[in-house]
This record gives structure tokens, sequence and C-alpha cells, in this order.
């Protein structure tokens, strides 16, 4: 069956992998290595990953009543490198069960 909260999680998954991948791999062959391909390529995906993220992140806050204030934590965190990863162990995986 269809849970929009495990969706959620999957979602927020990869892409706070798409995140650490643009910011630790591609930015470092962009800048050190003179490969600009390896920012396009990763960015576009971490671009249509996040607006995956803010639209699943909507639906479940309205699915569950989520408050606005627990979404915008949720959604600040996806900012920070390993934000999104902190979110789903102390908050998200609890919610999921």
């Amino acid at each position: 069956m269809y849970n929009p909260l495990k969706l959620f999680r999957l979602i927020a998954f990869i892409e706070g992998v798409s995140f650490l991948v643009l910011l630790f791999i591609a930015m470092p062959l962009k800048y050190w290595a003179g490969l600009p391909l390896a920012v396009r390529v990763v960015g576009s995906a971490h671009g249509i990953l996040f607006v995956l993220f803010v639209m699943s992140l909507a639906d479940v806050m309205i699915r569950y009543r989520w408050s606005l204030f627990r979404g915008a934590l949720i959604f600040l965190s996806s900012l920070i490198p390993f934000g999104t990863f902190a979110v789903d162990y102390y908050w998200l995986r609890k919610a999921a069960e």
C-alpha cells in the first residue's frame, strides 16, 4: 500500500545523498580539476530531487496535519549538509512506525 511518509523519507534520503555528492564530489571536481560538467549534471539531478522533496513535504504536511513550524524545520534541515539524515533519524523514523 502507498505510504506518503515512507515515500517522503525515501525522496529525502536520495535528495540528501545528491546534496552531499554535489558538495563533496562535484564542486571539488569543478574547482580543483577544472571539470564544470560534474556540477552541471549532479546539480541538475539535485535540483529535480529538491523539487520532489518540497512537493513531497507539502503532501505529507497536509495528509498528517503537520504544523508549519515542523515543516519549516524539516525544510531548513535540507539546506544543511547531513541535516536531512539527522531529521530522519531523530524524527521521521519514529513517525513512520
